[in-house]
């Protein structure tokens, strides 16, 4: 059976977008942690993303990541790109770059997709989508990459409303030099 890996940047104070007027476009809403990213950031993302064969993305997700890294070359971005991309939105009509549209139920497909042989479903960013992944266990790791940073406003780590308690386990623990921990939490 093939996991859902979802991975996402967290600063200190739990932002995961830093949405403020005066910052960088949407293509790149994680431009306060660029200045962490070293060998040990590139070579933990290069694992995770070489363990998986197909990406899951929302739609504000895979609008940012199409226009960010389809214009990218090199061994990391043609990774990317080539990969298969599961687009959950409920807006979207179409897709580009080498992605699918899911149609219907998301955690059936999703619970579907996952029952297939393949490698593992990597999902970058924590948004709307998750209240579904996490709603019906369908995330096997969340890869929490907590950032020493402080950003002081922003959108929240699973903000909303929507989601019920969800006890997670600490299955391991990375500490990179930048000061970047990334917590790996399995269900419980």
């Amino acid at each position: 059976m093939r996991k859902l890996i979802e991975s996402t940047f967290v600063s200190l104070d739990g932002i995961i977008d830093d949405t403020r007027p005066s910052t960088a476009s949407r293509a790149e809403p994680q431009h306060w942690g660029q200045p962490y990213w070293d060998e040990d950031h590139a070579g933990y993302a290069a694992k995770l993303l070489a363990a998986a064969d197909a990406m899951l993305l929302g739609r504000v997700t895979y609008e940012g990541f199409k226009d960010s890294w389809s214009v990218r070359d090199g061994e990391f971005a043609d990774r990317i790109n080539s990969m298969t991309k599961y687009v959950a939105s409920r807006t979207l009509t179409e897709t580009a770059w080498n992605a699918t549209l899911i149609e219907g139920d998301v955690a059936e497909e999703l619970a579907r997709l996952k029952e297939q042989p393949g490698k593992d479903i990597l999902k970058w960013g924590t948004g709307e989508l998750d209240r579904t992944l996490v709603e019906h266990g369908l995330v096997d790791e969340f890869h929490f990459w907590y950032f020493p940073v402080i950003l002081g406003s922003g959108k929240h780590l699973f903000e909303g409303e929507g989601f019920d308690t969800t006890h997670l386990k600490l299955a391991d623990l990375n500490r990179f030099d930048s000061g970047i921990v990334v917590h790996i939490y399995v269900p419980k």
